[in-house]
């Protein structure tokens, strides 16, 4: 994730707070000092990070906090609340007209900043929405950005527009509207044209582009890896097109986050989303609050549980519930809860969600837990049908055959197999709790084999 480094070092800050019990205006500087660092090596603006630091100094100095019970907590608090404040406290949301008429929007941004990807992924998201989009191809000048567009589109089942690289982008946008309308679609997407860098050509055509066609969302993608030249970019389209929002790709990457931080409070414009990997499905509403909750280490349960509900089949996850609390669960659906895991965005993607959970994953060699998971389901897809749905049929030769099958030393068998009947008789008997969904996450029954020392069954 994008605030990693940002998150190690605030943690470390206020663990060090903690331990003081009572704090004196000293400790507070201190702190103050440290968080200051961080913030600036995440690279967020300077004059951002003077005003940040001087309104928590502010306010934690005060009366209520120094002598209240928990100085630290309230500290942390505090510096919440501000992170949110700049961040742009409430959640933007694109907010379209009503279906009987076509909404527009307009993709830009620099080449290479995942425009043409986040299109599709509005696309697609809009979609599960009930609106019907229409990707329009006005990117004439790189053929290659068509073609992407047009595979995208067939991907996400959504119709595509192209007339070539011949017409110019301004009569290609007029004219997607009339066949928008005449095959009732009610959602123009427009991919426009990126550049290495910034030049009034482009900023023209985008300039065209709106005085030929009512756009109602002109939105700029930026990289989130560009650090502080991210806020550069948005502050250029903003002054010279006009932008109504930003979605900030790349942000799965190990980048030092700044821009997150910086956008909002810099040129006024929220960020709408996140772009959180190379799948079409990887874009995540921007929440200012859950986002500072991230930083901090408090987790985002709350995106967990949105992901999840947006990825699962909600059939398939009670029926899983039903058979972990009788104690019918098999190879088959264990299989089917890793498969789950993966699509929530792996182990590592849960546990960074979770609160309190970053000390923790310190100690987890979560790339090796992976891999273990592929040599598990190796070991499960060496089984036969009848092995899969009835655990009970294991006995010495069938693990050989099952060893043999996978490539794997039978010990990885028989550990599996233990492990796997340890996870059984735990979920019987929490069954009481899971009935009804009470206290089963959908999907996450891979992980109800967790035991002491952070260990997983894969």
């Amino acid at each position: 994730m994008a605030f990693e480094n940002l998150t190690d070092r605030l943690s470390n800050i206020f663990s060090g707070l903690s331990g003081k019990g009572r704090l004196t205006e000293d400790d507070v500087n201190a702190a103050l000092r440290e968080i200051r660092m961080a913030l600036l090596e995440a690279d967020v603006n300077f004059k951002l990070v003077k005003d940040f630091t001087a309104k928590v100094k502010e306010k934690a100095v005060g009366e209520d906090v120094m002598h209240s019970l928990t100085p630290a907590q309230m500290v942390v608090k505090i510096v919440n609340e501000e992170l949110t404040e700049m961040m742009g406290s409430e959640t933007t949301e694109i907010r379209l007209r009503p279906q009987s008429e076509i909404s527009v929007i307009m993709m830009v941004g620099l080449q290479g900043a995942g425009k043409t990807t986040s299109a599709a992924k509005l696309a697609g998201k809009f979609k599960k929405q009930h609106r019907k989009p229409l990707l329009v191809a006005c990117d004439v000048y790189r053929p290659a950005a068509i073609d992407q567009l047009r595979v995208n589109a067939e991907k996400q089942e959504v119709p595509f527009f192209s007339l070539g690289d011949k017409l110019s982008p301004v009569e290609i946008a007029r004219r997607s509207l009339e066949y928008a309308k005449e095959q009732g679609q009610n959602l123009v997407i427009i991919d426009t044209a990126g550049r290495l860098q910034i030049d009034e050509r482009l900023m023209k055509e985008l300039q065209d582009i709106k005085k030929a066609v009512r756009v109602d969302w002109s939105i700029l993608t930026v990289d989130a890896m560009t650090g502080q030249e991210a806020v550069n970019v948005a502050e250029s389209f903003s002054e010279k097109v006009g932008i109504d929002g930003v979605i900030l790709t790349k942000c799965d990457g190990d980048t030092r986050g700044g821009a997150a931080l910086s956008i909002r409070a810099m040129c006024g414009k929220p960020i709408l989303y996140l772009g959180m990997g190379e799948k079409l499905s990887d874009l995540e509403q921007f929440y200012p609050d859950r986002m500072a909750g991230r930083i901090l280490g408090m987790g985002d349960v709350l995106s967990l549980i949105e992901r999840a509900q947006g990825e699962m089949d909600e059939k398939k996850a009670r029926e899983s519930v039903r058979k972990m609390s009788k104690g019918q669960f098999n190879y088959d659906d264990f299989m089917d809860q890793m498969n789950q895991l993966k699509k929530l965005g792996g182990l590592g993607g849960i546990l960074k969600l979770l609160p309190g959970m970053n000390k923790a994953m310190q100690g987890l060699d979560l790339e090796e837990s992976e891999k273990q998971m592929g040599r598990v389901k190796s070991i499960i897809q060496s089984m036969t049908l009848k092995e899969r749905a009835n655990p009970k049929l294991m006995n010495p030769s069938r693990k050989k055959r099952i060893a043999k099958g996978a490539g794997v030393d039978i010990s990885e068998v028989n550990r599996l197999v233990k492990q796997f009947e340890q996870m059984q008789k735990m979920m019987k008997q929490l069954g009481g709790n899971m009935r009804g969904g009470r206290g089963g996450f959908p999907g996450m029954g891979a992980l109800g084999g967790m035991r002491g020392g952070g260990k997983f069954p894969f």
